[in-house]
């Protein structure tokens, strides 16, 4: 990573939290690193009433749509990898309201990565096709949904058992 990118990110908390507080600058998968980072900030929210997580989730993307916004625009990049805050914020949608055991963090894990590295549509129409931020934050969001709705599929097959 450019030693001005770095700077660039490492001089503004608005970029830093874009990068997720420093995720991003992974120099391999960053954006795995970054749903790493989502995995640990899912396991200090998971305890939270249900109300006050979605809340939480939905505050961390609207301050992600702003924040992505602003780093992309500084860093004249329509999606740098390293912003990764979507990643973490779509690892978050995954996870709700899925029953908290190692298997399931894992399988959400796995399945937001596959969800956000296929981008199957609309995730592919959005991430081409949504400008600034919003489009930043949207298709990991859109990615988020796809996954959470074959963990739960996987969840009610587990326990319908």
């Amino acid at each position: 990573m450019p030693q001005d990118v770095r700077h660039i990110v490492l001089s503004s908390p608005v970029h830093l939290f874009s990068f997720g507080f420093g995720a991003g600058f992974s120099p391999v998968a960053p954006g795995t690193v970054g749903t790493l980072l989502g995995v640990t900030v899912y396991l200090a929210l998971v305890s939270l009433d249900p109300v006050v997580y979605v809340m939480t989730v939905v505050g961390l993307f609207l301050a992600g749509c702003w924040a992505c916004g602003q780093t992309a625009s500084v860093l004249d990049v329509p999606d740098h990898p390293g912003i990764v805050i979507d990643e973490i914020v779509g690892y978050l949608v995954t996870m709700l309201f899925v029953p908290l055991a190692w298997y399931w963090v894992l399988a959400g894990f796995l399945l937001f990565r596959v969800f956000d590295i296929w981008k199957p549509w609309p995730v592919s129409l959005v991430d081409r096709k949504v400008p600034g931020g919003f489009g930043i934050m949207l298709d990991d969001v859109l990615a988020a949904l796809y996954a959470l709705l074959c963990l739960h599929a996987l969840v009610w097959a587990v326990q319908s058992t």
